[in-house]
């Protein structure tokens, strides 16, 4: 790791003679490797390194923020002078201040090493991979007689370092690996017209996750059940049924529906005109969303997930997070400014995707808690359902209120046993009939990985989303032509 701590050191000593009642200095360097297959063709792969330092400080009550990767004594002194001055001068214009939560900040170095390193990966072998899974993709779906004429792949590789020093204690050193892979797979056929699956691994691991994924027997295994899917799904009556939930759908439902309405900064209104506002208040702790079977939570330090980390960036110990515990608003995701306002702890949640963005409220890995049933005791009980594997779209309003998600594969469940595959089922509903509709939780549990958009300018940062299969009484769904 490049040791920019004096530099740092000289911010906070800096910041504080200049009148900042606290002073934040961070390094953080992003070094990506990308590498895209579109239908078979590599386009050009990239590589990025964006290194540099900001600042952040309170005076008199007001916030500043700068950065810059000019990183020499006379550039830094002279931000500082700037970011304390541009928070005088807003200090005069506010009529409350700004305070933090005194957080529990800790002195620490933590890093995750790779047992293979991605430099120890060459762009031909990471082409070549991609090639591979293309090719078992087509071959896959030609054998049960449909066409893959969209194939997009891609493999990311990343390397985030971070010091995090603050003028009230915190000392933080960090060093992760993260690897991703996307796919969009397009079917079709020409009396049935088309499917579309997407699927979205990532860790923060090295190399060894790839080898782990095995990409070419997966893309096979997704090529012939969206095909299937494709030729086989059958039509089948709106009504209300009990519904299986699968992991995957149950991932998107936790990060949308229970991730983001907990967002401090949401409830206080300050993403209202970008990401959106959400359906609870300062006042929403204890109100029942859900059934007593339902935990929610946001765990940050689970080893090796996408959204993993130790501290946040304002140098804060992370832990998990009840959303939802028992079917009721147990917390928020705060910072602290936001914890200060709320009168309780910061549970940090603070992140920045880069040197030069101000880090903000976000999420890491949010999902539902596993309970005991496998997932035959949870279909055997069912007459007449339906079973969602996993999802084809979903959108939600701006509160977090009402929402739909639209199954890809999906499945009559027929005297406890599963049956023809259905086409397009449909779910539109609020957030607390979702979650209240659930009376069993599965016991196993799993993660997909995705990037979660927020703030402006865009922060796209890495998380999980998950859980283990759910089953919901007497729902209604969908049907398709």
């Amino acid at each position: 790791m490049i040791d920019f701590e004096d530099y740092l050191k000289m911010i906070i000593d800096l910041a504080s003679e200049k009148g900042a009642s606290y002073a934040e200095a961070r390094f953080q360097e992003d070094a990506f490797e990308s590498t895209l297959l579109k239908n078979g063709i590599p386009e050009v792969t990239s590589f990025d390194t964006k290194r540099g330092i900001s600042i952040r400080v309170i005076v008199d009550g007001a916030l500043g923020f700068g950065a810059t990767n000019r990183m020499n004594k006379n550039d830094i002194r002279n931000l500082v002078a700037k970011v304390v001055s541009s928070a005088k001068e807003a200090s005069r214009m506010r009529e409350s201040k700004i305070r933090f939560e005194e957080g529990a900040t800790g002195k620490e170095r933590f890093e995750i090493k790779p047992r293979i390193k991605f430099e120890s990966v060459s762009t031909e072998s990471r082409i070549e991979l991609l090639r591979e899974a293309d090719t078992a993709a087509i071959e896959a779906a030609r054998s049960i007689g449909i066409n893959l004429p969209g194939r997009y792949i891609s493999l990311d590789t990343a390397i985030t370092t971070k010091i995090i020093i603050t003028s009230d204690g915190a000392d933080v050193r960090s060093s992760i690996p993260r690897v991703s892979i996307d796919s969009i797979l397009t079917a079709f056929d020409p009396q049935k017209g088309y499917a579309q699956r997407t699927i979205s691994l990532g860790e923060s691991s090295g190399w060894e996750a790839v080898e782990r994924w095995d990409l070419p027997v997966r893309l096979r295994n997704e090529s012939t059940s969206l095909g299937q899917t494709l030729l086989n799904a059958e039509s089948f009556e709106s009504g209300r049924y009990d519904v299986v939930l699968g992991p995957e759908v149950v991932g998107i439902v936790s990060h949308e529906s229970a991730g983001h309405p907990a967002e401090a900064d949401r409830i206080l209104g300050r993403e209202s005109a970008q990401a959106g506002e959400t359906y609870l208040t300062k006042e929403s702790v204890g109100i029942k969303v859900g059934s007593e079977v339902i935990n929610v939570v946001d765990d940050p330090t689970i080893p090796h997930s996408f959204g993993y980390y130790l501290y946040d960036d304002e140098g804060v110990r992370a832990r998990r997070r009840y959303l939802i515990k028992n079917g009721r608003i147990h917390e928020f995701l705060h910072n602290r400014e936001t914890a200060h306002e709320f009168g309780t702890e910061s549970n940090a949640s603070s992140r920045s995707v880069s040197y030069d963005r101000e880090p903000i409220v976000r999420m890491s890995n949010t999902f539902v808690e596993p309970g005991e049933y496998s997932f035959e005791e949870l279909i055997e009980g069912i007459s007449n359902g339906i079973y969602i594997k996993n999802f084809m779209e979903w959108n939600i309003d701006d509160r977090r209120y009402n929402q739909k998600y639209v199954g890809l594969e999906a499945y009559k469940i027929e005297n406890g046993t599963l049956a023809k595959r259905i086409r397009n089922p449909v779910i539109e509903i609020t957030t607390p009939s979702l979650w209240s509709a659930v009376d069993a939780v599965g016991k196993d549990l799993e993660f997909s990985a995705a990037t979660c958009g927020k703030g402006d300018p865009m922060q796209g940062i890495p998380v999980w989303t998950g859980g283990p299969h759910l089953r919901l009484r007497g729902i209604f769904v969908g049907g398709s032509a």
